[in-house]
């Protein structure tokens, strides 16, 4: 796995529960901040393998950007679940939702792995 890909693994599993971060969000705290693309190719790559949260990552909106009916459902589903309540824009408040991880956030997650 590459170095990038490694760590926006860990900044994704990170996000606790009743939290998000945006694609750009994990790019920038996995240390690349113009990678948001990358961050969709791991989540729709790696998601399954993985057990990542993936319905924990919006869109810079705060919007699920999935466009597929199905899984967009599910995503939203998955969020309110988890107390993440969504606009009438169909949006999520990033100020009250957004998680922002420590570094020591994501080195305790490392160690909670192993």
């Amino acid at each position: 796995m590459q170095p990038f890909t490694a760590k926006a693994v860990q900044v994704i599993r990170s996000i606790p529960e009743g939290k998000v971060m945006s694609y750009g969000q994990v790019a920038a705290a996995a240390g690349s901040p113009r990678a948001a693309r990358q961050v969709v190719r791991i989540l729709h790559s790696m998601s399954r393998k993985h057990n990542l949260p993936w319905h924990r990552v919006v869109n810079k909106y705060g919007e699920i950007a999935i466009q597929e009916d199905e899984s967009s459902f599910e995503q939203r589903a998955l969020l309110e679940e988890e107390g993440i309540i969504f606009s009438i824009e169909q949006r999520i408040d990033l100020t009250k939702y957004s998680y922002y991880p420590s570094e020591e956030d994501l080195m305790n997650r490392i160690q909670d792995e192993q």
